[in-house]
């Protein structure tokens, strides 16, 4: 089964816990603290498999998560790292961001890998707190947590040609005749339901890319139908053929439905109709007369846009269509039509707070954040000065009332880190 969208969950591992040890061996009876660091947690990386052209694996897990980063360790011995979680998609699919459906990364590319997530940090182990005032540090910095986020996975066809136009004008007969594509060919409407792709080979190793786009009908560019499904297929496409039954067999206007096409591709993206373009007028071997051959040359070669006669059934015409068409490619741009980044992961993350407090069991407080860590980092406990800084310090950033709101009462216990002490008044 096609399936070119879905919502999924990742979330990065977490990062092991510091470790809390100290040498115990048998002749150092005061060894000093040997806890190894936790290990980082694993990312969520998306690569692109050439051997996949749907999103089908979503359907049914939505869910996908690195593995955590394991605690460190006695003896210095660092936490092993999470396993990284690698998310193979087709080439193609877009990643966005599930809110704001704005892009977060473009797997445009073959082969392309991307970090999309990354692992939490490890914490530090009690080895990196020990001082000469403070040489049996119990504390170990805890490991930070992986990101998590809901994202949409969104598969745009990357095909140098695509071929547009309504059910049933001969799109995948086409495609089969001038590929190696086999798509469902039946008379009857809607047999494509997903965009097919071939490589056409020119000679000598030159060709392109073309996509049998599904057959398009009014009101595809607001939703009708399957439109918005179909349509996105085609926004890489760098030509498109209009393919139209010049014969109306079923009683359509050639002219009018190549209007119709354009209403509807300039309607969904005002690009698709500025780039280049060329007309297959097919089922020439069962046309009764050239009158509506005849209307499209006069309707659209004075506007730049060639009409082919051709039979997608027989071949005949097929070959000039297509040299025409590689001409075209070959004036042009090579480059991918690649979707820019919008959202950016690591520009989300909220500001870490500058100290929380936590109440433990047994009267114990324990104070933690980025400033407090820093904090204890460069002040010297040990003398009147930096004393008075970390006086001072407790109360021009708010812990001093955070406790006391908390109900700390005099001789609680107060940790903060390797450092703990009674708090007083």
């Amino acid at each position: 089964m096609f399936v070119d969208q879905a919502k999924i969950n990742i979330k990065s591992g977490n990062g092991g816990n510091g470790c809390v040890s100290f040498r115990r061996e048998k002749y150092v009876p005061n060894g000093g603290p040997d806890g190894g660091d936790g290990g980082r947690g694993g990312d969520i990386i998306f690569k692109v498999d050439d051997g996949l052209n749907t999103l089908y694996d979503f359907r049914h897990k939505k869910h996908f998560k690195a593995r955590n980063g394991e605690p460190g360790k006695g003896k210095h011995m660092h936490g092993k790292d999470g396993q990284d979680l690698i998310i193979r998609v087709p080439l193609g699919t877009i990643i966005r961001e599930a809110e704001t459906g704005q892009v977060i990364m473009d797997m445009a590319y073959p082969g392309m890998e991307e970090k999309i997530l990354r692992g939490g940090r490890g914490g530090k182990g009690n080895q990196h707190y020990a001082t000469p005032t403070m040489q049996i540090p119990k504390y170990a910095q805890p490991g930070k947590p992986g990101k998590e986020f809901w994202i949409l996975l969104e598969l745009k066809t990357i095909a140098d040609v695509g071929l547009v136009g309504f059910p049933n004008v001969g799109k995948s007969t086409l495609l089969s005749r001038v590929t190696n594509a086999r798509p469902k060919i039946a008379n009857y409407h809607f047999t494509t339901l997903n965009p097919n792709l071939g490589v056409v080979d020119i000679n000598k190793g030159e060709g392109f890319v073309i996509a049998d786009i599904p057959g398009l009908i009014e009101g595809a560019s607001e939703g009708i139908g399957l439109g918005h499904e179909f349509l996105k297929h085609i926004e890489r496409t760098k030509v498109n053929i209009h393919i139209v039954d010049v014969a109306s067999t079923e009683g359509r206007d050639p002219v009018d439905d190549i209007n119709k096409i354009n209403h509807e591709l300039e309607t969904f993206n005002g690009e698709l109709v500025k780039r280049p373009a060329v007309i297959a007028a097919n089922k020439i071997d069962v046309m009764q007369d050239d009158v509506h051959l005849q209307a499209l040359k006069k309707e659209f070669e004075p506007k730049g846009i060639q009409v082919f006669p051709i039979s997608a059934v027989t071949g005949e015409g097929v070959q000039a269509l297509l040299y025409h068409v590689h001409g075209l490619l070959k004036e042009l741009d090579q480059e991918t039509k690649v979707y820019e980044q919008e959202y950016f992961i690591d520009q989300q993350e909220l500001p870490e707070e500058s100290f929380t407090v936590q109440v433990l069991e047994d009267n114990t407080y324990l104070v933690e954040g980025s400033k407090v860590e820093k904090m204890l980092g460069y002040t010297n406990l040990e003398t009147e000065k930096g004393f008075a800084f970390f006086q001072r310090f407790l109360r021009d950033t708010g812990i001093i009332d955070e406790l006391e709101r908390l109900g700390i009462e005099e001789g609680d216990t107060v940790k903060m880190y390797y450092l703990e002490f009674d708090y007083y008044r």
